[in-house]
């Protein structure tokens, strides 16, 4: 700690901070451009200089730029000097020179940085009079919009998207007063994290393009505090709603798991909560085939119950995408029996072995935050950015936190941005990989390897017996990998905080094994190690942990005709087992009930439909990678806008429909009572009533507003409907309103906050004032609860060590690889998701393609028992001889370890293949976010 003396009084402040963050930290404003807390100082815009005085006895004092001066102790500064402010003044009006004064029309008015700061600084004059320096603006892809004019120079975009992001593509161009930033032609920003710019752009050059098309300033929309539901990394997010639509989702800062940043399908892939195709209304199919019926509510709830009173036994099928609660209620309702998870046998294994590692092995799962300071890994069976994208940015900050270790050696404060940079050049710590085919970490990688799954897990065996040779040994292992497998072995010894990262991404639940016995055997050596293990969808974890049978013992219970009655939860079979044996399991039973909040191939099944609402529209909790249990809050009441609307959560279908079978009434129930019951039915999931403040939390005594004060026009906003605006809808499941009435400052400290916004600060800068110290943790502490925590006791290491990839000679075997865009069902209903997704490819073995004749680009059959799917060919030097990639959500018809045969596809073969083969393409206009 340092004291340091600003204006005349005593602060105590982190003396490895610069000047500028330890002001920031204590509440006090200095206006910046170029400092990020995450990337920290290059000293470019020269924007926030103080006077700083040598001793008490200097009067005189010299102008510093306070991102590049340390808090030492005793420190003398003034940020009010009239010198100091003279010149934090001009350094606005010099920067202000090119900017076109487009406030009105920009759309970052109102959320703008520079306009904050502009105000701060007093800069409220234009003098300059003669003609502005312009630019042309590039296309940068369906999520970035370009305004080069707007630019001031401060290289925050660059510093994020090169250094930060690792991305390649986007850089600065030109000298002196004529910088432009962009690509060096245009076209798609190639980065997964490309959206950040919209955050770290402290003006308007780059926009958020899906918000352009139903553009609202940021104080007219309506938030709640969310988590994403794209991945299960668990990222928190604020959704903005008008008019019944979500418009933008920014990023919520969270201390532990994603901090300041966001990959692309969890910012750009709510498109699917407004499509103008969603079930709103109750729907109800007879056999005949005809056109559904639509109900009013009781109509669909008495219907619901006279078919499943008939019924002998009723299968409740859940999902990795809906609420705790809501598969909770779902299991009170058919009997734990009869529930299954809605999770194909082969993935629910691996998600049992993940839970049982992050138990037994000794060894804790590292939150975001942690992974960062890790200074060793080794990745099994995983391409991180397109499997767990925000995860795969903080193991690149681990890699690169080399650089930070010289630079502390050196005397030199990790603040300093470009010297810590200069110094690092190319020295990461150790990243070890396995994989099938290139990954996005590869080109900081020390050493990646291109395997099949079976020889992954034998590597990562390896590593353990390495370690530890009490862990079994693999026979048969060559001795090149065995080299490399100590090779390995030693750069975990040597790290302070090796990491081990793997996951169930290639449905291998032997490297989920394997990663566990190298967790292990890390922990026996007494290693302060990390171990993360990844799971595929937002709920992944909780619905494990809630426990329940496999999505094929459900089915052919079905098909057996051993139930004949299904509820299906928030799940769409066709995106998880083949057509045929989903088809042969709806056709057998009498009656199908489907809660959904999209129009899915297994909706069109269902003689009964219940709309359900999505995460913008209802309340609830998952359970992340990490084992962090975590609540999202409804934005807004779909009912308000359109009140023709009949969404309801699905906890509270599920809930009215029990109550309907069991006769009762008073069938009224709140979140908290459904969150309750379902942590006291089961003791894995007990934590989770602390995962948020209760429905009857209070600040002063007020509910927590869900508007800025400034939001306008919500008297207006029903006139097409009834002049007489009814009453604000009222919300008895969270401690929030519907309006702007209600607590939204930052003095008091709380755990969720919808929207950050300050005095003088309305751009996403806001969330220091929420803050312990800037970059640090929320006040009140950051949100969720740890489920997963390492148990005491002395764990057995795995046995089944698979034996070594065998080529055959006419089949391949599937390997289905995970990709951020275009692999998860909902995010793809969303326009600029479908339009950033590269096209689906088959692909081979350089080696393979040539045995068979095959071209890049021909179109390929792949044939195997359970189904057929016709892509183009992808031939890579790299991939492993003897396996085919297939991308991630192109056809369930196909799973990973299946065996097949590939041969050029025929026209008969076109026609023939599976519908889920060819994606559809959604409509762009109408469904467009």
């Amino acid at each position: 700690m340092a004291t340091i003396h600003v204006d005349g009084k005593a602060y105590e402040v982190d003396g490895s901070d610069n000047l500028l963050q330890a002001c920031l930290s204590l509440g006090l404003d200095i206006p910046y451009f170029c400092w990020h807390p995450a990337m920290g100082s290059i000293g470019a815009c020269r924007q926030c200089a103080v006077k700083q005085y040598k001793d008490a006895d200097d009067t005189k004092g010299m102008l510093v730029m306070s991102c590049m001066a340390p808090a030492k102790d005793d420190t003398i500064i003034s940020i009010d000097d009239d010198e100091a402010r003279d010149f934090r003044e001009s350094v606005i009006e010099w920067l202000m020179i090119n900017h076109p004064h487009d406030c009105p029309v920009c759309e970052e008015g109102g959320h703008c940085h520079l306009q904050d700061m502009t105000v701060m600084t007093g800069h409220d004059r234009r003098r300059y009079r003669f003609r502005k320096r312009t630019h042309r603006n590039q296309y940068l892809g369906p999520f970035i919009a370009h305004e080069m004019n707007r630019c001031i120079t401060c290289y925050r975009c660059v510093r994020f998207y090169r250094d930060y992001a690792g991305g390649g593509d986007l850089g600065a161009f030109g000298a002196h007063d004529n910088i432009y930033f962009g690509r060096h032609q245009e076209g798609v920003l190639e980065s997964e994290f490309a959206g950040n710019l919209t955050e770290v752009c402290p003006t308007g050059v780059f926009t958020d393009r899906t918000h352009s098309e139903r553009y609202t300033r940021k104080w007219d929309l309506q938030f709640a505090p969310s988590i994403c539901h794209q991945c299960a990394v668990g990222c928190n997010i604020s959704p903005g709603e008008r008019y019944g639509d979500i418009r933008r989702i920014e990023n919520r800062y969270h201390g532990e798991v994603n901090r300041y940043f966001l990959c692309d399908r969890g910012r750009f892939g709510y498109g699917y909560v407004n499509r103008s195709d969603r079930p709103r209304r109750p729907e109800w199919r007879d056999e005949s085939g005809h056109e559904p019926v639509m109900l009013e509510v009781d109509a669909a709830l008495e219907r619901a119950a006279d078919q499943l009173r008939t019924a002998q036994r009723v299968i409740g099928i859940g999902s990795p995408r809906a609420s705790l609660e809501s598969n909770h209620q779902l299991r009170e309702l058919v009997g734990a029996d009869n529930f299954s998870t809605g999770i194909v046998a082969g993935e629910l294994a691996c998600l049992n072995a993940m839970n049982r590692l992050n138990r037994e092995t000794g060894v804790a799962t590292p939150t975001l935050r942690e992974v960062e300071a890790h200074d060793a890994v080794l990745i099994l069976g995983e391409d991180l950015i397109q499997s767990a994208a925000r995860l795969g940015l903080a193991v690149r900050q681990a890699v690169l936190g080399r650089r930070d270790t010289l630079a502390e050696q050196r005397g030199i404060p990790g603040w300093n941005a470009e010297a810590v940079k200069t110094l690092g050049q190319d020295t990461f710590h150790p990243l070890f990989s396995a994989y099938p085919t290139a990954t996005g970490l590869d080109a900081i990688g020390e050493t990646t390897w291109r395997l099949a799954p079976d020889d992954i897990a034998r590597l990562g065996f390896a590593v353990a017996h390495a370690l530890d040779d009490t862990a079994p040994p693999v026979e048969g292992l060559d001795p090149a990998m065995r080299d490399e497998a100590g090779r390995i072995a030693e750069s975990l010894l040597a790290a302070q905080r090796p990491l081990i990262v793997s996951g169930g991404s290639l449905g291998s639940q032997a490297i989920i094994e394997a990663a566990g016995s190298v967790a292990r055997a890390l922990s026996r050596r007494a290693k302060q190690a990390g171990l993360t293990l990844v799971r595929r969808e937002a709920n992944s974890t909780g619905v494990s942990l809630l426990g329940g049978e496999s999505l094929e013992w459900a089915l052919h219970a079905l098909e057996t005709e051993q139930a004949d009655a299904v509820i299906i939860l928030e799940n769409d079979l066709y995106q998880r087992l083949p057509r045929g044996h989903v088809d042969a399991a709806l056709d057998a039973v009498d009656t199908v009930i489907v809660l959904d909040h999209q129009r899915t191939r297994t909706w069109e099944h269902a003689h009964l439909g219940l709309p359900a609402a999505t995460f913008a529209e209802g309340d609830g909790t998952l359970v992340s990678l990490e084992g962090r249990a975590q609540r999202f809050f409804q934005v807004f009441d779909p009912r308000y806008i359109r009140p023709e609307t009949r969404i309801h959560e699905s906890w509270r279908w599920l809930h009215v429909l029990k109550a309907g079978l069991e006769q009762r009434s008073g069938v009224d129930v709140t979140l908290d009572a459904v969150t309750r019951a379902c942590a006291e039915r089961h003791p894995a999931l007990a934590g989770i009533v602390d995962a948020a403040p209760h429905a009857d939390y209070r600040v002063e005594g007020l509910k927590l507003a869900r508007e800025p004060h400034r939001y306008s026009g919500r008297t207006a906003m029903r006139a097409n409907l009834d002049v007489s605006e009814p009453r604000a809808p009222q919300d008895p499941d969270s401690p929030f309103n519907f309006s702007m009435e209600g607590y939204n400052g930052f003095h008091r400290p709380r755990r969720e906050v919808a929207f950050a916004w300050a005095p003088g600060w309305n751009s996403p800068q806001a969330w220091n004032k929420f803050m312990d110290e800037v970059g640090g943790h929320l006040r009140a502490g950051d949100p969720g609860v740890r489920l997963l925590e390492p148990q005491p006791g002395d764990y057995a290491y795995a046995e089944g060590i698979p034996s070594a990839f065998a080529r055959r000679d006419e089949a391949w075997q599937v390997v289905v690889l995970p990709r951020l865009f275009g692999g998860e069902e909902t995010s793809l209903r969303a326009a600029p998701i479908d339009e950033r997704a590269a096209p689906p490819t088959l692909t081979l073995a350089a080696e393979d393609a040539q045995r068979l004749g095959l071209g890049e680009g021909e179109a390929v059959l792949l044939e195997t028992q359970a189904g057929r799917v016709v892509l183009p060919l992808h031939s890579s030097e790299g991939f492993p001889a003897g396996l085919v990639g297939l991308p991630a959500g192109v056809s369930a018809d196909v799973v990973s370890g299946a065996w097949g045969r590939l041969h050029a596809a025929g026209a008969d073969d076109v026609g023939n293949a599976s519908d889920a083969g060819k994606p559809s393409r959604i409509d762009r206009e109408e469904d467009r976010p």
